[in-house]
């Protein structure tokens, strides 16, 4: 009987990783650029770190961590990431980095996991690019990480992401809000779900936030957070919106936007994409000031965003064809003494960095064009008996399907010129 693989949890096979490989070498230029350096934090954590940084009434923390004891350390429970925040952070406050540079700027790439209903676009086992900027405050950063994403999805050719945009408040305005909302709440409790009057008193902010649709309309008319800002929030926000229009970055306010972990502030923001379905948002994320301190560090702002791998890869697909390109040359032999002429050479080439194809037993020429055809090579160097004792070997343009004859003293050189063209 065959051992099939977890629900939720998918392979990546050749032929997909290798645009997955195309989007992290993106991340990789593109956030060098706005000086963002790598950061690798483990996959498994203290269960006490996303109880603590998420809040015990998020979905994450009640029902969707993949949680277990510590057989090393009684009583301790550990727990599958859920999410990449919370661990740089408590990264950056463990190794005490902001004691050497209160301003740091990290992302990550890798496997996160939830125990949620796998559906399209959505993994127990899924895979997020994420960015943190630590130790700023100003809406110039919250700017600057918005325009980071809006150029990342300029670089691999993503069109149509929507931005949508809101502010939380702080601790000073977000209480006042809160007490209206609950007011409000008490009044519509009636059509909503049971989760949802379950931790209503202790966070309404997440009845916003609820997909249930009985609560999304008890809710239509429930008070806007905008309208209960306070003076800094909203010169915060107002600045934001002016520098992102100045920047030419469009945007929609959606004041029930109210994200769904505890440790959001000020700034919130989500892309979204609407062929994506009901899992429509590729990236989000926003301001966190008092994270770091939560999590026994000094009182250092945060903001910042996760964007998921799997959608953004979908959304790619959708545009084209985005199959990974082939061999710059397939070698195609027809003779022993070809294969033995050939063999060393494509070792120096690949050598000198050029990806070269050649088939190690013996198989028609016709059946060779076909296995280059496949593999979308450019390039089929011809080689067979005949051309060896000419001292030549024929060079097949697969695009516009000319050959011509150059020497086998000037392949190497030849095949180097394509290769830098």
């Amino acid at each position: 009987m065959k051992i099939t693989s977890i629900k939720g949890f998918s392979d990546i096979f050749p032929g997909e990783v290798e645009t997955w490989q195309w989007v992290e070498q993106k991340v990789r230029e593109i956030f060098t650029f706005y000086n963002f350096a790598e950061i690798r934090i483990p996959i498994v954590e203290k269960t006490e770190l996303f109880s603590r940084s998420l809040g015990e009434t998020t979905d994450i923390v009640e029902k969707e961590m993949y949680t277990f004891a510590d057989q090393d350390a009684k009583g301790t429970l550990l727990t599958l990431r859920p999410e990449g925040t919370a661990g740089v952070v408590r990264a950056y406050v463990e190794s005490e980095m902001f004691k050497i540079e209160a301003v740091r700027k990290l992302y990550y790439l890798g496997p996160m996991f939830r125990r949620e209903r796998p559906q399209k676009g959505r993994l127990r086992q899924f895979h997020q690019i994420g960015a943190e900027a630590l130790g700023r405050s100003d809406a110039f950063i919250d700017v600057e990480v918005l325009l980071l994403l809006s150029d990342f999805f300029s670089s691999v050719g993503l069109e149509g992401a929507e931005l949508q945009l809101n502010s939380l408040g702080c601790e000073q305005c977000r209480p006042k809000y809160r007490e209206r909302l609950l007011d409000f709440l008490k009044d519509h409790d009636v059509g909503l779900c049971g989760n949802c009057r379950r931790r209503m008193d202790r966070n309404p902010l997440r009845v916003l936030d609820c997909k249930e649709p009985g609560c999304g309309e008890e809710t239509k008319n429930a008070p806007s957070i905008l309208d209960s800002l306070c003076d800094p929030c909203r010169e915060h926000f107002d600045l934001v919106q002016r520098l992102l229009w100045q920047a030419d970055v469009r945007y929609d306010l959606n004041s029930r936007m109210v994200r769904g972990l505890d440790y959001y502030c000020r700034t919130t923001f989500e892309w979204k994409s609407s062929q994506l379905g009901s899992q429509s948002a590729i990236a989000a994320g926003g301001r966190y000031d008092g994270l770091v301190q939560e999590l026994g560090g000094p009182a250092i702002a945060g903001v910042g965003f996760a964007m998921g791998i799997e959608r953004l890869i979908m959304l790619l697909r959708m545009k084209e064809n985005h199959a990974p390109a082939g061999p710059l040359v397939y070698v195609a032999w027809v003779s022993e003494k070809a294969r033995g002429w050939a063999f060393p050479v494509v070792h120096r080439l690949r050598r000198q960095g050029v990806l070269v194809e050649m088939e190690g037993e013996a198989r028609s020429l016709k059946s060779q064009m076909r296995r280059a055809d496949k593999l979308r090579a450019p390039l089929v160097l011809i080689l067979g008996d005949d051309e060896l004792d000419k001292g030549i070997a024929l060079l097949r343009d697969m695009t516009n399907k000319q050959q011509e004859e150059i020497s086998l003293e000037k392949v190497e050189e030849v095949l180097m010129l394509r290769k830098a063209n």
